[in-house]
């Protein structure tokens, strides 16, 4: 019965968020700081982490490969084919569940337990549009480019990986990337970007809205947040892999 509450206090709180902003001047302005730090403080992390997993990808693949039936040039459609198929857009964002969705779900929950919300209402303000609306839009427009960014970046990163372990040419790890190319794997990617960005986002914000007490609860809620967001994140990748590729 607590999931069923919760599920529903989840719908009437984005039947809250998603409502035309009263002032769009303050909602861009908003937007902006949103793009700031739910976006490019991320870039950072994504990079470091994109390399290094491109790198390993490709390293691994490469030591795999003892018949010489295999061509030297699988090692660059492997790294293509793991990064954009399942790294870059549920690994990184599995991570950005934990950087962005605690940051989310902290702020609004110390805003909950400071009554800076309540201040909100009591002057005639959507508070849950106000604060969460423009998070969950900042989302959805960065974290694309960020699951984007990644792909180049661990796609690089074998790249670099092979050229100094001289495991592969640059020619034949060149031509692997090169190789079949679909460019459905990237929709693919990007789709399923979207709807983690919306999760991540969106239920961070519920958690932190619905915190009560005071310090001790606004950490339980960033918990909560990026726990759930983090289970919703595998399940919903499940289905959409099912969907999208069989």
């Amino acid at each position: 019965m607590k999931l069923f509450d919760s599920i529903g206090r989840y719908v009437i709180l984005m039947s809250r968020v998603f409502t035309k902003p009263q002032k769009a001047k303050i909602f861009r302005h908003r937007l902006f700081d949103e793009f700031q730090h739910l976006g490019i403080e991320s870039l950072g992390i994504v990079a470091f982490i994109s390399m290094f997993m491109g790198a390993v990808v490709a390293i691994q693949t490469a030591y795999n490969i003892d018949s010489p039936l295999i061509p030297l040039s699988m090692v660059g459609f492997t790294v293509r084919q793991s990064v954009i198929l399942e790294f870059s857009p549920t690994v990184i964002s599995l991570i950005l569940a934990g950087k962005v969705g605690s940051r989310i779900a902290s702020e609004i929950g110390t805003m909950r337990v400071t009554e800076q919300i309540d201040a909100l209402e009591i002057m005639g303000v959507n508070s849950a549009n106000h604060l969460i609306f423009p998070k969950i839009v900042a989302s959805l427009i960065m974290n694309p480019i960020l699951i984007v960014f990644s792909m180049w970046l661990g796609i690089l990163g074998g790249w670099i990986a092979m050229m100094a372990s001289k495991l592969v040419t640059s020619t034949d790890y060149v031509y692997g990337i090169r190789l079949d190319f679909e460019g459905f794997t990237i929709f693919y990617a990007l789709f399923k970007t979207l709807f983690f960005a919306f999760i991540i986002s969106s239920v961070s914000g519920f958690y932190g809205y619905e915190t009560r007490g005071g310090a001790l609860e606004v950490g339980q809620a960033s918990t909560k947040a990026v726990v759930v967001s983090s289970i919703l994140i595998i399940l919903f990748n499940l289905v959409l892999t099912q969907l999208l590729l069989t």
